[in-house]
């Protein structure tokens, strides 16, 4: 047999990293929800027969939106007002500049 000593370890649990996804996460999402408002804000019920032929690009931009706003959001370190800031702002350009891109084509 082997010389054991048993010890005891003061085991203490790993503390979990914040979750900074998940704001980014969801405000990407809604995000590019209201992005999506604004043709319709601005050019009325006619934006559904453009958007009917060009759906899968915009469609695109929903996860870029999401990861974005995680990227964002974990740059920033979970600053609400901050995320919510450039993430819309990112987004809203992001959208705005596709469908530029394709009513001017």
């Amino acid at each position: 047999m082997q010389n054991i000593t048993p010890t005891c370890f003061d085991v203490q649990p790993e503390e979990d990293d914040p979750s900074y996804s998940f704001l980014g996460g969801v405000s990407g999402f809604v995000l590019y929800w209201l992005a999506l408002l604004i043709p319709f804000i601005l050019y009325g019920s006619n934006t559904l027969f453009f958007l009917l032929y060009t759906w899968p690009l915009f469609l695109a931009l929903m996860p870029v939106s999401v990861i974005l706003g995680v990227i964002i959001s974990v740059l920033l370190h979970d600053r609400l007002i901050p995320t919510l800031f450039v993430t819309s702002a990112s987004v809203i350009f992001l959208f705005w500049l596709v469908f530029r891109f394709l009513s001017g084509w």
